[in-house]
């Protein structure tokens, strides 16, 4: 029923694609580096899912016959907290979008002041665990549970939400 699928995620990061990788075993996935089409630091679910979606888009449209996988990271405020957020969202072939979210977890005062001045969390990141490229490894998830969660395993987890929609989908339509 599912044939080895193409896939292209809109984004070189890999931990994203790492995390594409491990849900989509022995399909044929590959990243490419396309618009969010939102701010470099998303700072609320609606404009991370957004940014998700338009990066699925993106990669359906210009790779015809391929399913497009947009992951983005965010931040969002509940109260006066600023909680890590993640959203991915997946486009098959026929234009069909799924949408899915993360776990999230608060972020420290000091995390939260940085990113209200302007720097998005990955430049705060390196500079609060005193690290090099920490978005493209361990990611803020990591940091913060102490390595009991890196970034794929977050995105990883949103993927599989992804894949599992997809596949309802797909099993709903041939039982009709």
């Amino acid at each position: 029923m599912f044939d080895n699928v193409k896939i292209v995620v809109g984004s070189l990061n890999p931990a994203k694609i790492e995390a594409v990788r491990q849900v989509f075993e022995g399909d044929d996935v590959s990243g490419m580096e396309v618009e969010s089409k939102v701010a470099a630091q998303p700072f609320s679910d609606e404009e991370t899912m957004e940014g998700a979606v338009n990066r699925a888009r993106e990669c359906s449209s210009m790779n015809k016959g391929c399913m497009g996988i947009g992951l983005e990271g965010g931040v969002m405020e509940i109260e006066d907290d600023l909680y890590l957020c993640n959203w991915g969202a997946l486009v098959d072939s026929k234009e069909n979008v799924y949408v899915a979210s993360g776990a999230r977890i608060p972020l420290p005062d000091e995390v939260k002041k940085e990113l209200e001045m302007g720097k998005e969390l990955g430049e705060v990141m390196d500079e609060y665990a005193n690290r090099i490229e920490v978005s493209k490894n361990e990611g803020a998830i990591g940091v913060f549970t102490n390595h009991q969660v890196l970034r794929h395993d977050m995105f990883s987890h949103v993927v599989k939400l992804l894949k599992g929609q997809w596949q309802m989908g797909q099993n709903e339509k041939s039982s009709q």
